[in-house]
C-alpha cells in the first residue's frame, strides 16, 4: 500500500505555513458543484461538475475544507466516514480548473487547494475515494492523499503537467517517490497514463472494484460503520478481493516496467535522455518515451525531477510548501501560459517552450523554484547539466 494514513499520528493544522490568504478578485460560485449526502454515519460527498469533468476549482475547495474541518471536530462524532466520488460515468475529477487559474494569475486557488490537500492527507477518520472515470492533477490530490481509494475498470490516471508546462503539485513531491520501481517518476514526466487494474498494482490505488458493484460498496461502508480506516479497508478487501498480489500485476500488466526501473531511476534528466538514445529504437516504449520528452517543456521537466527527488527528504507538509513556491514561479515564466494555449485554448498543439530544448535549461534557471527549501535540502551535484 503507498500511502498508510492510519498509522500517522497527526492533528490537523488550521493553515498550513504559506497556505493562507484569501483571493481578492471575484469568485465565480455555484452552489452545486459539490453534493453533500449522509448514510447513517458515512458523508458521500459527489463533486458535480460533470459537464466539466467534475474539475476541481476555487468554489469547490471553498465548500470542502470547511466541510471536512466541521465534521473532524472531536466533539463532532456523527460522520465517522468520508466517501468522495464524481458525478456522471466519465470522471471522478478530471484535474484544476486550469483556464479560470491561467486568467487570473493568482496563487490563491493554489494555496487553498494544497491545504485542502494536506487535510485529506492528515485526518484521522478513513477517507474514501472511488476514482471511477477520469482521475487526473487536482483529482489526484482529492484522492491519493486519503487513506482507501478504489479504482474500477473505468479509471483513467495521469498526472500530464509536463506537457502544459506546469508541474506534478498536489503533493506529487511526496507520494510520486513511493511508487514501486520508479514508475511515479515515469508517470510525473511523461505524463504517461495508467487504466483499470493497473492503478491497484502500481498502489496509486488500494482497492479494485467493478464499475457495476459500486453500489454493493457503497453499502459495505455504511454497515461496516466504523472510524477505523484499518478496519474499513480489510472489509472492503474481504468483499471485493484481487486475485494476486500488487507486485505480480505490475509484471503482468505494465509489461514495460523493467524498462521504466532502468530508466527513471537515474540522477538527472540528462542521463534518462543519453540512456533512452542509447536503447533500441525500434522498441515501441522507447521510442514513445523518447519523443513524449521530447515533446513537452524542457523547464518543466528539469523542475519535476529535481521535485520528485527533494521531496524524498521532505515531510509531507514541507512537500506543499515546496510545491507552493514552485506554482508561484510557473506563474511568472512563458511555458504554463503557453502549454495552456497550445493544448487547452488555440488547441494547436504547436507550444513555443522557453528554452527550446532540455539542454538550454541551466541549474541557474531552475533554482529559484526551490527558494522555499533551504540550502541542505539540495542534493549533492544535482543536475548539473
Amino acid at each position: 500500500m503507498l500511502l498508510n494514513r492510519t498509522s500517522r499520528n497527526c492533528r490537523l493544522l488550521p493553515t498550513i505555513r504559506g497556505f493562507s490568504g484569501c483571493s481578492k478578485r471575484t469568485m465565480e460560485y455555484d452552489p452545486d458543484d459539490v453534493q453533500f449526502e449522509e448514510r447513517g454515519s458515512v458523508q458521500f460527498i459527489t463533486l458535480n461538475r460533470p459537464s466539466q469533468l467534475n474539475a476541481l476549482n476555487q468554489s469547490m475547495v471553498k465548500k470542502l475544507t470547511p466541510n471536512f474541518r466541521r465534521h473532524l471536530m472531536t466533539e463532532d462524532q456523527k460522520v465517522k466516514t468520508f466517501v468522495m466520488k464524481g458525478a456522471g460515468e466519465k470522471a471522478f475529477c478530471a484535474g484544476g480548473d486550469i483556464k479560470a487559474i491561467v486568467s487570473s494569475k493568482d496563487t490563491t486557488f493554489f494555496k487553498e487547494e494544497y491545504e485542502l490537500n494536506h487535510l485529506i492527507g492528515t485526518m484521522k477518520k478513513p477517507h474514501v475515494a472511488i476514482i471511477d472515470g477520469i482521475t487526473m492533477g487536482g483529482g489526484v490530490g482529492l484522492s491519493i492523499h486519503g487513506s482507501i481509494r478504489v479504482a474500477t475498470e473505468n479509471t483513467v490516471f495521469a498526472m500530464p503537467e509536463t506537457a502544459i508546462g506546469f508541474f506534478t503539485d498536489v503533493g506529487g513531491s511526496y507520494f510520486l517517490h513511493r511508487l514501486p520501481r520508479n514508475i511515479g517518476t515515469y508517470l510525473a514526466l511523461t505524463g504517461a497514463r495508467l487504466k483499470g487494474k493497473q492503478l491497484f498494482a502500481a498502489g496509486i490505488a488500494t482497492h479494485y472494484v467493478e464499475r457495476a458493484s459500486i453500489p454493493k460498496l457503497e453499502e459495505l461502508i455504511v454497515s461496516t460503520d466504523t472510524d477505523d480506516a484499518s478496519v474499513l479497508s480489510k472489509a472492503i478487501t474481504d468483499a471485493f478481493p484481487v486475485e494476486s498480489e500488487p507486485e505480480q500485476l505490475l509484471t503482468e500488466l505494465v509489461p514495460d516496467i523493467d524498462k521504466i526501473d532502468k530508466v527513471f531511476q537515474l540522477g538527472s534528466m540528462k542521463e534518462i535522455m543519453q540512456t533512452l538514445e542509447e536503447m533500441d529504437q525500434e522498441d515501441e516504449w522507447v521510442s514513445k518515451t523518447l519523443n513524449t520528452l521530447k515533446s513537452v517543456s524542457p523547464l518543466s521537466l528539469r523542475v519535476v525531477h529535481r521535485q520528485i527527488n527533494l521531496g524524498r527528504n521532505l515531510s509531507f507538509k514541507d512537500c506543499f510548501v515546496m510545491e507552493l513556491g514552485i506554482a508561484t514561479q510557473m506563474l511568472k515564466e512563458n511555458d504554463f501560459y503557453e502549454g495552456v494555449r497550445a493544448l487547452l485554448i488555440d488547441k494547436d498543439k504547436n507550444p513555443k517552450w522557453e528554452p527550446k530544448t532540455l539542454d538550454l535549461v541551466k541549474r541557474e534557471r531552475v533554482d529559484p523554484y526551490f527558494q522555499s527549501i533551504t540550502k541542505k535540502d539540495y542534493r549533492e551535484g544535482e543536475e548539473d547539466a
